[in-house]
């Protein structure tokens, strides 16, 4: 082979994307609402790639619009995917190995796992409008891992047992207790993410709420947490991949490493996606007048951490530990008590909570400053 047809330094995933030939978009936040599509031959309707900056190397996103009335072709894949419902309604079918099939519609806020390697179709159910989904996925691992689409796409190994439950296709599914911040709920459809129980996450400050997912029992992550009217979240930091998504309300986040002399902001709303890069501080803040719920996705989770970083961060190292994200930096772990925060979130915070008319509620957990009185 001469010298200039050597191949090297190849990211199988991204060479494999650029062929599909559908738009794919990079930035530090997205309104997937106004992501550019077009039409994707392997699925059967209009999509995308999201590249967030800072999503590591394991997991993606793809975005599918279906026309009015319009369906995906039939797919079957070895890379997990959690979907979320942006827009619209429709019905998803899907077919085990063994011969099982299930049905099961969603609607806006939906969330959903296709169970590994499943036979699956999407619909749109109405006839005038377009549905819009949002999928999390593992393709860059698996794609790098393995480097031919045909073996990723048409593999016939059956992972039936993945799927659980009947229940788990109909919003059904088992609670797990754990602890604050690390209770499961395990299914494979949730109708409504803007309905769904939360528990206490003291932890994590400002009387917040949340549940950990463990999804058609896959490595895919996704958690949902709330803060409540007037709060904001604790800054902390982990690594990369997880993907936040704004549920319902609204507000911002702040991004910063440590030494950095500034933030950086992104104000969220419902479409808006950003990726905290790896060990990059974040701090969630709700600034509008109802709970402010967010999504977050990505690869790793409580039941299957995948790398040591996510198990740190999630669960600890230690049997009876708990997880970096909710331990204090004072007590070696990645998460920022109020009142060590810099002095500037808080005054922040307060001037947005004012020009948006929301009473402040975090008096209890972290004093107003005199000259803000």
């Amino acid at each position: 082979m001469a010298v200039g047809e050597a191949r090297y330094g190849i990211d199988p995933y991204l060479e494999w994307v650029n062929q599909e030939g559908v738009p794919v978009v990079e930035d530090i936040a997205v309104d997937l609402f106004e992501v550019p599509v077009a039409d994707w031959a392997r699925f059967g309707c209009k999509g995308a790639a999201v590249h967030l900056k800072g999503r590591g190397d394991f997991s993606n996103m793809f975005l599918f619009e279906l026309a009015p009335a319009q369906s995906t072709s039939p797919q079957q894949h070895l890379f997990e995917e959690v979907l979320y419902v942006l827009e619209g309604h429709g019905s998803t079918q899907v077919e085990l190995a063994n011969g099982q099939t299930h049905m099961f519609e969603w609607g806006p806020r939906s969330l959903f796992a296709i169970p590994l390697n499943a036979k699956y179709r999407h619909f749109n159910g109405s006839g005038q409008e377009r549905a819009l989904l949002v999928s999390t996925t593992n393709c860059p691992t698996v794609m790098n891992l393995f480097h031919r689409p045909d073996f990723i796409f048409g593999n016939p190994y059956d992972f039936s047992a993945r799927a659980g439950k009947e229940g788990y296709f109909t919003g059904d599914g088992d609670f797990h207790e754990i602890r604050q911040g690390n209770h499961m709920w395990e299914t494979n459809f949730v109708p409504d993410l803007a309905e769904i129980e939360l528990k206490s996450w003291g932890d994590r400050g400002a009387g917040g709420t949340n549940i950990m997912f463990v999804l058609a029992d896959g490595v895919m992550h996704a958690h949902i947490s709330e803060m409540p009217v007037g709060t904001y979240k604790k800054g902390h930091r982990h690594g990369p991949g997880f993907h936040v998504m704004c549920v319902t309300g609204h507000g911002y986040s702040l991004l910063w490493y440590d030494g950095d002399a500034d933030f950086t902001r992104v104000d969220w709303r419902h479409g808006v996606v950003f990726p905290p890069a790896d060990q990059q501080f974040h701090q969630h803040f709700n600034t509008s007048t109802h709970p402010a719920r967010y999504l977050a996705t990505g690869i790793g989770g409580t039941r299957y951490p995948f790398t040591t970083a996510n198990r740190r961060s999630l669960i600890g190292l230690k049997p009876g530990e708990k997880g970096a994200v909710s331990t204090s930096l004072k007590e070696g772990g990645d998460q920022i008590e109020y009142e060590d925060q810099h002095q500037d979130i808080h005054r922040i915070w307060l001037k947005e909570m004012r020009d948006n008319g929301v009473d402040a509620k975090m008096e209890k957990f972290i004093p107003t400053p005199a000259d803000l009185t």
